[in-house]
Order: structure tokens, then C-alpha cells, then sequence
């Protein structure tokens, strides 16, 4: 397996220092930001929009790994790439036409991801796994930070790894909720390559030390 990439998640960053946070991230050994993007209408709660996204990106030396929980997100692929977007990930079932949308976010330049709902098995992707960059795995329900981990992510991230490496897929395989050390741990072993942590890392005393603990996994 290629190198362990951390993404910390910016939902759990201070706002008011986002300059800050960012200039810690980036001399950091984090890999990419992860952006949550939510509309209150696909997960009970509303993070932040373009303008944020955009002032975090001015101040990133890293990818930005935007992770859309909303509704038809086909409506603002360009829009997320203006603001600098590297790598856009959409949900399975926010998205009716799900092929199409990851072709238009390839058409616009960036990484296409598709995400996954606890509830919602890997065997969905069967028919697009050649035609996506990213699979993230979410083991916990969207919309929240510091959320308790729901073991079931681990057997799913062994279905992805088996799913790639059966087909000529490239796609890394991303976990996102309730990655702390221990969690962590298993969902490498399971054949994880990105791990997303918000909470963990920026409620940390030292969220630098934590980050590199995350990375020597």
C-alpha cells in the first residue's frame, strides 16, 4: 500500500483563527484538507460555503479534499472548483444520476470521490469503482463532529480494498468519523490509505504531535 494520508477536517478548527489553523496544518505532516460542505437539507446541520472555502484555500499549502453533504450537488461542481477544490466528493444517495456527476467533476478538473452512508453497502459502486478517485467511507452519520465510531466501517473499507484491487480501479480508500489512534489502527490494517480526523486532532493539546502519531499508523 502507498503511503498513509492524513486529512484533518477543518469543521473541527477554530473560526475565528483560521489563518492560524492553517498555517498549523500546513506545517504540519498533514496530507490534504478536508472540507465538509453541508446544506441542512441533506444532514441535519449547515458548515460553511464558498467565501470560507475560499479564504482556507488562500492560506493552504495542501490539496483541498472538499466532501459534499448536500443535495444535487451537480448545481455547484464549477463553483467548487473556482474556489480550489482539488479533489470533490459527492454522496451516493444525495446523487440520482451518479455517473454523470462524477464525469462533470472530472470534466472540471478535479478528483471525483463518491461517499458512503453507514447504512449503505460498498457493493453500490460495483458498476462506477473504474470511473472514481476516491471511495470515502463515513463510520459515523454525517452531519455531526465527535461522533462514537461505528464498527461495521472496518468490514466495509475490506469490501472496498477487495472491490479495487479486482478491477483496474486506483481509487484510495478514505474514512471519515471517530479516527482516533486505536480506530485508526484497524482501518489501515483493513486496507485504508486517507484517514479524516476533526475532533481528535484539533481538541488535542498538541494537534501537530497528533497528526504525526495518525501518519506513523
Amino acid at each position: 500500500m502507498a503511503k498513509l494520508l492524513i486529512a484533518p477536517s477543518l469543521l473541527s478548527a477554530d473560526f475565528g483563527n483560521i489563518q492560524r489553523d492553517c498555517e498549523m496544518l500546513n506545517a504540519s505532516k498533514t496530507d490534504w484538507y478536508h472540507i465538509d460542505v453541508m446544506d441542512g437539507v441533506f444532514v441535519p446541520n449547515i458548515s460553511y460555503g464558498m467565501p470560507v472555502i475560499a479564504a482556507m484555500t488562500k492560506h493552504s499549502k495542501r490539496p483541498m479534499d472538499v466532501h459534499l453533504m448536500i443535495v444535487q450537488p451537480e448545481r455547484y461542481i464549477e463553483d467548487f472548483k473556482k474556489v480550489g477544490a482539488d479533489i470533490l466528493t459527492v454522496h451516493y444517495e444525495a446523487c440520482t444520476h451518479l455517473h454523470r456527476t462524477l464525469q462533470q467533476i472530472k470534466a472540471a478538473g478535479m478528483q471525483a470521490g463518491v461517499a458512503l452512508n453507514p447504512h449503505t453497502p460498498v457493493s453500490v459502486l460495483q458498476d462506477v469503482i473504474e470511473d472514481i478517485d476516491l471511495v470515502l467511507i463515513m463510520s459515523v452519520n454525517p452531519g455531526f463532529g465527535g461522533q462514537n465510531f461505528i464498527r461495521q466501517a472496518i468490514k466495509k473499507v475490506a469490501d472496498a480494498r477487495k472491490m479495487i484491487d479486482s478491477s483496474n480501479s486506483k481509487a484510495l480508500i478514505e474514512v471519515d468519523g471517530g479516527v482516533n489512534l486505536e480506530t485508526g489502527a484497524e482501518l489501515v490494517a483493513a486496507g485504508a490509505d486517507v484517514l479524516v480526523a476533526g475532533s481528535f486532532v484539533f481538541k488535542s493539546d498538541n494537534p501537530s504531535e497528533t497528526i504525526a502519531k495518525l501518519k506513523a499508523l
